[in-house]
Parts: structure tokens; C-alpha cells; sequence
């Protein structure tokens, strides 16, 4: 059940808050390798500078709390992986076509992940390879700034420029121009990334409003309907509620995002109980546990 309590709860908010086009069937980018030697180096540079500002960012974050190499190398591990929140920079830049040359032009807001951001994407993959544990440790011990990492990275490390990249071919096929999400789109691309491996919410989908009204969810989730049973009593009655909205297609012209809002405002509300369920059991367990392990020290000295 909790399964398909995400799905609900996913599916709805993405049909209420994102158009239609942008729901049903996306094309599916592919990154051009043939690419990436033009524009390694460009990539390279970027990736430092917002290696640098996501690290400063969190310190700032975390404030007067000291920043953990740990905490590093996680922003290393992901700032190339256009699933998490790290990469969200890729959104931003678009290939551009000069002469014979392709420079890289970042944008104020975020754009279609099409092949031009998988390629930037795997061009970022090819700088970091498996360095990002050695770049976090650079960063957390050395503390440079951003001219000492691009250095450290771009030319130490990867070599990404220490050449410099050839001409682009005459008859290369150009790339697709930049086209900007919507920030609602944005907010809710954001919604999912942080929502990924959280408990009860794996492999969320995006489907259109035609998908929703006609109830075509797919059968995937149905085996989830046997966990349900150690639920809260408000787990159990969100779906429900979301099932009436979903069951109302006579009434089209209700207020799809007040409905959605407020659905959103008691997901909260429950997720908060249960996490707060989930800690107490788990302190408890680990207070029983050292009981024990306090009785059997005794026993044994005994």
C-alpha cells in the first residue's frame, strides 16, 4: 500500500502542476561522444567552479557546524549525475556552435534535457572518473581556491586541458536549440530528485491528466498492497482522499492545484509522524539492545 500511496501522491501533483506536453512521452536524449573533446575542457572548468560554490554553499548551510569530508564527497560523487540535485548546473548550459569551435553558454534558468545536456553530462563523467574521492579530499584539506582547483582538476588531475581541443567538423550536425523549463516544471523536476530513495517512494513516473482520468496507473504497484498493515492511520487516508479527486471527472473545472496543495500540506503533515514513528522505534530498539548486551556483560563476569 505504501507503494501505491507515492504513486498517488506523485501522479496527481505532476498532472495538476505540469502541462500536458511536457507529461506524456518525453524523447529520451542521447549524449554525443563525438562531442565531448570539444568541449572537455569548457566542461571541466565549470565543474570546478561549482565543486567550489556547492561546498561553500553547505558550509554556509551547516553553519557554525564544521563541513565533513564526507559531506564533500558526496557533492563530488553526484555533481555528474543528472538524477540528483547536485547536477542541476547541466540545466543551465547550452552548446553553441562558433566558427569551428563549440563554446559552452550557461543560462539563468534551466532548459530540456535533451542530447545536448546528456552530453555535457558525460563529458562531466569523463573529467571527475573515479577522482571525486581525491578532489573531496583536496577540497577539504587544502581549501583552494577556485583558480588552485580548476588547476588541480582541469590539468593535474584529468588533463581535460591540457591540450587544446581540435576544430569542429564542417559537416557536424548541429545540436537542438535551448529551450527553458517552465519553473513550475523546475519545482517539480526538484520535488522528485529529493524524494528519491525515500522510503515508500521508488521509481516515481511522470503521467499525463489523460493517464490519471482514465486510470491507467499500470499494475506495477499492485504487489505493494500487503505492506500497508503498520501504517498510520493518516497513510491509510490520504490515498483515499486523492481517490475521490481522481474519481471526479464529471467535475473538470474544479480547482485542481488548491486540491493538489492541500494534498501536498498532509503529505507533510503525515511523513513528519512517521518519521517521528520510525526514530522512537528505533531508539527504542537501541536501548533494549544495550540492555541486553549490558545483562549478558554481567552474566559472563559472573
Amino acid at each position: 500500500m505504501k507503494g501505491v500511496y507515492w504513486f498517488l501522491v506523485v501522479s496527481v501533483v505532476i498532472a495538476a502542476w505540469i502541462p500536458l506536453s511536457h507529461c506524456s512521452k518525453k524523447p529520451v536524449g542521447i549524449a554525443r561522444k563525438e562531442d565531448i573533446p570539444y568541449i572537455k575542457c569548457q566542461v571541466c572548468e565549470i565543474l570546478a567552479k561549482q565543486l567550489y560554490q556547492q561546498v561553500q554553499n553547505k558550509k554556509a548551510e551547516i553553519s557554525p557546524k564544521k563541513i565533513s569530508e564526507y559531506q564533500i564527497i558526496e557533492i563530488a560523487e553526484n555533481v555528474c549525475n543528472l538524477k540528483k540535485v547536485e547536477a542541476d548546473w547541466i540545466l543551465r548550459i547550452d552548446i553553441v556552435e562558433k566558427e569551428d569551435r563549440l563554446e559552452l553558454e550557461e543560462h539563468d534558468s534551466e532548459g530540456q534535457c535533451n542530447s545536448e545536456c546528456k552530453t555535457i553530462e558525460r563529458a562531466c563523467q569523463d573529467v571527475m572518473g573515479y577522482s571525486d574521492t581525491d578532489v573531496a579530499e583536496y577540497l577539504y584539506s587544502s581549501k583552494p581556491d577556485i583558480d588552485s582547483l580548476i588547476k588541480y582538476l582541469c590539468k593535474d588531475l584529468s588533463k581535460a586541458c591540457n591540450t587544446k581541443p581540435p576544430p569542429v567538423p564542417k559537416d557536424r550536425t548541429p545540436g537542438e536549440p535551448f529551450v527553458a523549463k517552465s519553473s513550475k516544471e523546475a519545482e517539480m523536476e526538484k520535488l522528485l530528485k529529493s524524494m528519491e530513495g525515500m522510503p515508500g517512494a521508488p521509481g516515481m513516473k511522470m503521467y499525463s491528466r489523460d493517464d490519471l482520468m482514465k486510470n491507467n496507473f499500470g499494475a506495477e504497484n499492485d504487489d505493494d498492497d500487503d505492506d500497508d498493515e503498520d501504517e498510520v492511520d493518516d497513510e491509510a487516508d490520504f490515498p483515499s482522499k486523492l481517490g475521490k479527486v481522481l474519481r471526479s471527472k464529471e467535475n473538470k473545472k474544479g480547482d485542481w492545484k488548491q486540491k493538489i496543495r492541500k494534498g501536498i500540506v498532509d503529505t507533510s503533515a503525515t511523513l513528519k509522524k512517521h518519521a517521528t514513528k520510525v526514530s522512537s522505534h528505533i531508539r527504542q530498539w537501541w536501548k533494549g539492545k544495550k540492555t541486553t548486551s549490558s545483562k549478558k556483560s554481567s552474566k559472563s563476569e559472573l
